[in-house]
This record gives C-alpha cells, structure tokens and sequence, in this order.
C-alpha cells in the first residue's frame, strides 16, 4: 500500500488499488474505539444516461436511490439484524452524484466489513419486491413534499436548471419511480457496482492490509467494460426563472438565493473554484462581513442566516439561505454588498484572515470521522486528494475572489426560492 503522510494536518493515509480494481483508503486512529467504514460507488440521481456495450441507456428518476433500498435486502437474511447482533449501525444514502453504504462499530469489525461488502455486491430484486418498495419510496416521496427544507431546495434547481438533471429530486417520482423494473436495477447495479468503479474507506484503529484482503476475498473481479456516463450538459448562466414563492407549513418566511456559475471540470482546478467560491462566500456575507451585521441590526436575518459554495458533478453555485420577514431584501442588500466589495477590494489582511478562518473550519471538521470519510469520497471520484486542500487555500489570491464576485453575483444569474406561511401565499 502507498503511505501518504501530510504534515500540515498531522493525517496519514493508506492508498491501494485492488487486483479486482477496487480502491481502498484507509485513515489510522490508534487507540480509538470507534471505526466508520463508508463504501462507495461513483453512481447517484444524476447519472442517469449511459453508454454500455455499444447500447444507450436513459434509466428513470429515482434508480439510484431505489438500488440503495432494494440492496438491503437478501433472500431468508436480515441484514440489519446481522449487523446489530455484531454491535454495528450500519446506513446508506443517495447523493445526486454518489451513493455510499457505511457502518460504525466498536467491535468485531471484520466482520461487519465482510458483510457490508457482501449485501452491496450482492444483487437480489424479484417482481414482487420491487413493486413493495414503490410504495414504500412513494410514502418517502410524499414526506419529502411535506418538508419546506427539501422543497425549498428542489424548487430552486427546478428554477436555475433547464437540461442538468439536479433539477429532478433524488427520490424521483412516483411517476418515474413506477417504471423502475427488476431488470433496470441488475442493469445499474451490472453497470456501478463494480469494483473499479468504487471506493472502500475506513477510518479507526484497523489493519490496513487486512482491509484490502477481506476485501479481496469478498468481492468479484470487475467484470466486461464499464459504462460511459453523461456527465456534462449545456447550461446557460441565465436562470430560466428568477423568483419563486410556494406557500407551506411554516412559521415565517423562509428562503434560498442562488447564483448559477460555471461547471469546473475535475481535479486541482475545481477544488480551486470551490476554495475561491467559498472566500467570496464569506467575503460577502460571512459572519464577520459588513452585510452579515448591517442585515442583523436591521432585523432582516437572524442565525439561521448562511452561504457558501456548493458543487455537484456539472454544475455550481453561490448560495444563501435563513429566514426573513423581507428575503427580497436581503437579495438586494447581497446584490449591493458586492457592488460595494467590488469598489473597495480586499486587503492582504482580510484575505490572510478569511483563509486562516475557512481552513481552521476544515481542519477542525478532521476530527469527525463522518466527515474525513464523507469528504475523501467525494473528492476521489472528483479527481483529487481531498488531504490536500491546505496547499489550495495558500495559492488562492484576492484578483481571483474579486473576478469571481464580479462574474457570479449578478441578477442575469440569480434565483430566489421562498417559501411562505400558507395564509401569505402568493398567487
């Protein structure tokens, strides 16, 4: 295994690629009780249009979060039970861009680590238990139309997006959903859940090269050729809608204002992006901004209020979120505060402390093994190590913050997505 240390955050990491193609990362912790494992395939809501063996596929909104349900089931087993009777919780989710199965334990970990491997390579989908799990997503489906924080967010892609399918929520539909048959999950799970195509972390106290020999042991050969998957699509950076207000359950308004910016491709430069989209987060509208506090004495966000820079393979944007009595007003006060930063610039002091103040945040999220897991995922499959952020941050300039406030947080590229009280709707 390669053994990559970095001093800067006092971390070491274990890197191999399996002979089956599987690739392992592994983070030691000595001493520490508690061990995550996360396993990962490069395969969420999004990819949804593929190219296998010659023949073109387009699967139905929702696969990937179905695929997730349904691998927990085995025939005559309870793969719950299983992991409980071994003192693990084990979970999963569907992100728009990856899906990922994890466990924690304090004990008998290689055990659980044999199992979690064997349910998710192993694909059993009949008829009859398929179409029980519609209805079970569908209830999921109707909770998730009840949430004001889920719809908020899913009727903002639907207003910023045209083409790129973040615009259609990981669940899918009941509709798309329906069409979701046994043979198109063999097809996915065929086409994804292969070994190179995934990632296996751990992190905790663990025997790095015992990883990688269960996970030999438990585990096919990668098998045929991969898919070739959609991962890019043509949007332009005007927003198709601009202003969108539903009304809900909720005690006072609630809203999130985005602005569109140009897809990065993968590796040092999209991280670079990010880096740059979140100083400029927290240049505009961070805690310590001059907006932050003008908008809090006058009443209009309280400390719910926050942003930040968020990507998702094919897209990106610059986002704000909180409540208000006034989010039309708090979408001007943005719109003005980067007027004004335009005028006046950015000091070295402020960069210097806007760096220190972002990659003390990273740093500190180190010591939550969710989080180093979480992010080493999702950061491999986008082309980079994520342990090396801080050299990032030190290359990071104030031109590139201004040019990037200049080129992204215009009304050309803005949303706004509010929801109301129900007896405020707006018609």
């Amino acid at each position: 295994m390669e053994k990559r240390f970095y001093p800067q955050l006092g971390e070491t990491v274990f890197w191999d690629t399996l002979e089956n193609g599987l690739t392992v990362a592994v983070v030691p912790k000595p001493g520490f009780s508690k061990k995550l494992c996360y396993f990962v395939t490069d395969f969420g809501a999004i990819h949804r249009q593929f190219t296998l063996d010659g023949q073109d596929y387009t699967v139905p909104a929702g696969v990937a979060h179905y695929l997730e349900h349904k691998l927990f089931d085995m025939p005559g087993r309870d793969v719950a039970a299983e992991f409980a009777a071994l003192g693990a919780v084990p979970n999963a989710f569907t992100g728009y861009d990856m899906t990922a199965y994890h466990f924690s334990c304090t004990e008998n970990f290689e055990q659980s680590l044999a199992l979690l491997l064997e349910f998710v390579s192993t694909p059993y989908f009949t008829t009859e238990s398929v179409e029980k799990e519609q209805g079970i997503i569908g209830q999921e489906i109707d909770m998730n139309a009840d949430s004001p924080d889920t719809q908020i967010f899913e009727t903002l892609m639907g207003g910023m997006y045209r083409s790129h399918p973040v615009r259609t929520p990981i669940l899918g539909t009941r509709e798309s959903i329906a069409q979701i048959t046994p043979e198109i999950l063999r097809l996915c799970h065929q086409s994804f859940y292969r070994p190179d195509n995934m990632l296996l972390c751990v992190v905790g106290d663990v025997d790095p090269e015992q990883v990688c020999r269960i996970a030999l042991e438990k585990l096919p050969e990668a098998a045929g050729p991969k898919p070739a998957v959609r991962r890019k699509w043509q949007e332009e950076m005007i927003c198709p809608r601009s202003d969108l207000c539903r009304a809900m359950s909720v005690s006072m308004p609630m809203f999130q204002l985005a602005f569109k910016c140009e897809a990065a491709d993968r590796g040092y430069e999209a991280v670079r992006r990010e880096i740059v989209g979140d100083l400029a987060a927290e240049a505009l509208f961070g805690e310590s901004s001059p907006l932050y506090l003008r908008l809090y004495e006058q009443g209009l966000i309280d400390s719910s209020f926050g942003g930040g820079f968020e990507t998702i393979e094919g897209m990106a944007m610059l986002t704000a979120s909180g409540d208000s009595e006034d989010p039309k007003a708090v979408l001007d006060g943005v719109l003005e505060e980067a007027s004004a930063l335009l005028r006046r610039g950015i000091t070295e002091q402020e960069l210097l402390r806007m760096k220190r103040s972002a990659l003390g945040r990273r740093i500190r999220s180190l010591d939550s093994f969710d989080s180093v897991c979480f992010r080493i995922c999702a950061y491999y499959f986008s082309g980079f190590d994520y342990f090396e952020f801080p050299a990032v941050y030190r290359d990071v300039t104030r031109q590139e913050i201004l040019d990037f406030v200049r080129n992204t947080v215009t009304e050309e590229r803005m949303c706004l997505s509010v929801i109301v009280p129900d007896e405020e709707a707006q018609v």
